[in-house]
């Protein structure tokens, strides 16, 4: 049996004296992939940014790996939660090239150069690595904000809405691609979509 990893109880969040998600209860469990599906407004993006520490909470307690990250009045920086974000715009810094927005959060990494050829490989891009992102396609910029998100082994990953600025096609095709890429890696994911798909 899988080991719990991500629990959310009773959370409640929003902006100012608005709350957009209350009392919503979720888990998962290490190695799995979730999705929290809704239409626009519905409270999706706010939950996974107050997952990833960029939002505090109202009400309830986030844990990970069985460790409060985020509860009323408190929430554990963002960049000690061990999670890993695909933001939708995927947020690629221009000025650096494929492999340089690969390696921006793992530079004093021992095996630097090692790791960001089997991330490239992994995605796909392995003759990119020296292209900066705007000679990239979406899809190729997609790929790069993955291998970049997974870079530091995060124990979870979030991607909000990673598709939706793809067309139908490309955004059916990469979906398995990114499926297939957690799965093999055992990355615990959740996705955010309005896409039924």
């Amino acid at each position: 049996m899988s080991q719990l990893l991500l629990n959310l109880r009773n959370l409640a969040c929003g902006y100012q004296n608005q709350r957009v998600v209350q009392d919503l209860n979720l888990h998962l469990n290490a190695g799995d992939i979730g999705c929290l599906l809704g239409s626009s407004g519905c409270g999706k993006t706010t939950t996974l940014r107050a997952i990833a520490g960029f939002e505090p909470i109202h009400a309830g307690e986030i844990t990970l790996a069985g460790d409060v990250i985020s509860r009323p009045g408190w929430t554990l920086a963002p960049e000690k939660r061990r999670i890993g974000m695909v933001f939708q715009d995927y947020a690629l810094f221009p000025h650096l090239s494929v492999a340089d927005n690969i390696a921006f959060g793992i530079r004093q990494h021992p095996r630097l150069d090692q790791v960001i050829g089997e991330l490239l490989e992994l995605v796909n891009l392995g003759a990119l690595g020296k292209r900066y992102p705007h000679e990239l396609s979406g899809g190729q910029q997609q790929r790069v904000a993955l291998a970049r998100a997974l870079a530091p082994e995060p124990q979870l990953l979030l991607l909000d809405e990673p598709f939706s600025n793809l067309d139908g096609e490309l955004r059916r095709r990469l979906s398995h691609e990114v499926r297939d890429i957690l799965k093999a890696r055992g990355t615990s994911a959740i996705l955010v979509t309005h896409d039924q798909e």
